[in-house]
């Protein structure tokens, strides 16, 4: 049996697509020719791995470090969906007059917002930077890259296999628009492809099967491989520090245990100038006196705060007692992109 090729599958021929599980039409309009448009579909969710996945049944892809986004194109109108579901529109100006040019009188497209670095990687605090920091509007250089098309021009096409979405999707996303770019799939073994990422300073890559329909949830569809961890944590307080960045010297961080939030360590790098100066800002309006969490030791230069700021931190792993190792501040996260703070399992 010969591999089937891993990246365009279906360009390099005249085989027709397989045909698509069309939902049910709404009794109301008996005689519409298409599926109807939803107005929001439940984001198929990568499933964490350790290592990569092999086989020709798989598709490769770099894992973005941004929003995760679904942009819903209506004959001129469009929207911009968070994972949770929130209209994020108007947070997304270029992106939402990227896809008013796209030649489609419909389409839902799946992806991911980002800003990239000066070496072309994703920089998720350069984009939290271009929103205005966290709940602005200022307009952003966040560009999208779409690895997935669930509705396309007035059809349900979520239960074709992945392979036929893509060609669908190639043929809607051109090389010629800088803003919504395409998520171009990657030849070679997973573990090949792993390494290289991880060499290149990315977060990781994504694998996912090629026969698979589009379906919410972690499914184990696709899968995710990370070279170093990033989780959301909650801040829970911070160290002064005369000689820090806007006087802190650390974040205190915590998970939830059970249901409770416990302490899981501090981090004191990747912090930026303007993020800081925000930070402390933020961090002012919610200084309490009674700690969130139980701490080890007496900490004089404590400041509590009230557990509502999410952090996105990147880490190598956790020590024996608990504690986050090599901890990094990426950006803060918003209860509005879905961000879930980590859990411990018992």
């Amino acid at each position: 049996m010969k591999d089937r090729p891993r990246s365009k599958p279906l360009l390099a021929d005249d085989r027709p697509l397989k045909g698509w599980v069309r939902k049910p039409r709404d009794p109301s309009q008996p005689n519409l020719p298409f599926d109807p448009m939803p107005e929001r579909v439940e984001p198929c969710l990568a499933l964490l791995k350790q290592k990569p996945p092999s086989g020709p049944q798989w598709l490769y892809e770099i894992k973005f470090d941004g929003y995760r986004l679904a942009i819903h194109v209506d004959h001129g109108r469009v929207r911009a969906v968070t994972r949770g579901g929130h209209d994020w529109t108007d947070r997304f100006p270029a992106i939402v007059a990227a896809a008013r040019k796209l030649d489609v009188a419909t389409a839902i497209l799946d992806g991911e917002a980002v800003v990239l670095d000066e070496e072309g990687r994703p920089d998720f605090g350069a984009l939290q930077q271009s929103l205005g920091g966290r709940g602005g509007r200022l307009p952003s250089d966040a560009i999208f890259y779409a690895f997935d098309l669930l509705y396309f021009d007035g059809h349900d096409i979520s239960g074709m296999e992945l392979s036929s979405r893509r060609h669908l999707l190639e043929s809607l996303v051109h090389g010629d628009d800088r803003t919504i770019r395409l998520s171009e799939t990657i030849d070679g073994s997973g573990a090949q492809i792993f390494e290289a990422a991880c060499r290149h300073g990315l977060e990781g890559i994504i694998a996912k099967d090629r026969d698979s329909p589009y379906r919410s949830g972690r499914t184990g569809d696709w899968l995710k491989v990370k070279c170093v961890a990033s989780d959301s944590f909650m801040i829970v307080g911070y160290e002064r520090s005369p000689a820090a960045r806007g006087q802190i010297g650390s974040l205190i961080l915590a998970a939830y245990k059970k249901g409770v939030l416990v302490h899981v360590g501090s981090v004191g790098t990747g912090f930026k100038q303007k993020q800081t100066s925000e930070l402390r800002s933020l961090l002012d309006r919610l200084v309490t006196k009674k700690p969130p969490v139980s701490i080890e030791g007496r900490r004089p230069d404590v400041v509590w705060v009230e557990p509502v700021l999410i952090a996105e931190i990147e880490y190598r792993a956790f020590t024996h007692d608990g504690k986050l190792r090599h901890a990094s501040y990426k950006g803060l996260r918003e209860v509005q992109d879905n961000a879930a703070v980590f859990k411990i399992e018992d």
